[in-house]
C-alpha cells in the first residue's frame, strides 16, 4: 500500500457522514473515515454508500472504520483489508450516537433499506 494514501495529521471531518447530515432525510448504518483527508462517509451497506463514492471521486482509496472498537482499514480499489497507520483522534463516532444513525432520522424499516 502506498503511504500517500494516508495522512496521519488530519482529524475526521465530523461525527457522522458528511453528505447524509447535509440532507434532511439522510441516515447511515455504519461509518468510514478516509485515511487521506478525514472525510467521514457511510458504509456500503448504507443506502447512499457515501464512503465508497468519496473514494471513487477523489482517488482516496483507503478508509478506516469509524465505529467504536474497530480499527481496521479497507482499500476500496483492491476490495480488501489493508494495514494502516495510527490516525488522529477521535477514532470513532461518539458513543452516545446510535447505530444506525443519526438519532431521529433512521426510518422504522431501516433494515429493509440496507444494501
Amino acid at each position: 500500500m502506498d503511504d500517500d494514501q494516508f495522512d496521519t495529521t488530519v482529524p475526521p471531518s465530523g461525527d457522522g457522514c458528511v453528505e447524509c447530515l447535509a440532507t434532511p432525510d439522510g441516515w447511515w448504518f455504519h461509518l468510514r473515515r478516509c485515511a487521506k483527508c478525514g472525510h467521514v462517509g457511510c458504509c456500503d451497506s448504507s443506502p447512499s454508500q457515501h464512503g465508497s463514492k468519496h473514494a471513487l471521486a477523489t482517488g482516496h482509496r483507503v478508509a478506516q472504520s469509524f465505529e467504536p472498537g474497530e480499527d481496521w482499514f479497507w482499500d476500496y480499489f483492491a476490495d480488501d483489508y489493508v494495514d494502516g497507520y495510527e490516525l488522529p483522534p477521535p477514532h470513532w463516532h461518539p458513543l452516545s450516537q446510535p447505530t444506525p444513525g443519526p438519532a431521529g432520522r433512521v426510518p422504522r424499516d431501516w433494515q429493509d433499506k440496507l444494501h
